[in-house]
């Protein structure tokens, strides 16, 4: 149930990114669901790779570099994904970065959430 619940943020993210970033683009919903399975899924697999091979890097920079490498992924993502297109570079790292945002937001809130129940 959590990771549909953290699917369909992701997919909503997605479109509110959309709706602010020129350059980024998502067709609708479904679309939006299908870019967030698949930026899931690449972000599992090579993105794990990226940030295990560049982790000193990320040191230096005090984790700034992981929106760099987070905007590769959604780039990366654009090309396999029909409905869903991140045109230039600086629409990824902006788009990266309010991700990055809502995401920080959903988590505190869920975790929030989890800890009263407990």
């Amino acid at each position: 149930m959590r990771w549909l619940l953290h699917w369909l943020f992701s997919a909503v993210s997605l479109l509110i990114v959309a709706h602010f970033v020129p350059g980024f683009h998502v067709d609708g919903f479904l679309y939006a669901m299908l870019a967030a399975a698949i930026i899931g899924l690449v972000n599992a697999t090579l993105g794990l790779f990226l940030k295990i091979i560049t982790f000193p890097l990320t040191v230096l920079t005090f984790g700034l570099f992981l929106i760099v490498i987070n905007a590769c992924m959604l780039k990366f993502a654009s090309f396999f994904t029909p409905g869903f297109v991140v045109h230039d570079w600086w629409a990824a790292l902006w788009g990266s970065v309010i991700l990055s945002l809502l995401h920080f937001v959903f988590r505190r809130l869920t975790s929030r959430e989890r800890r009263d129940r407990d």
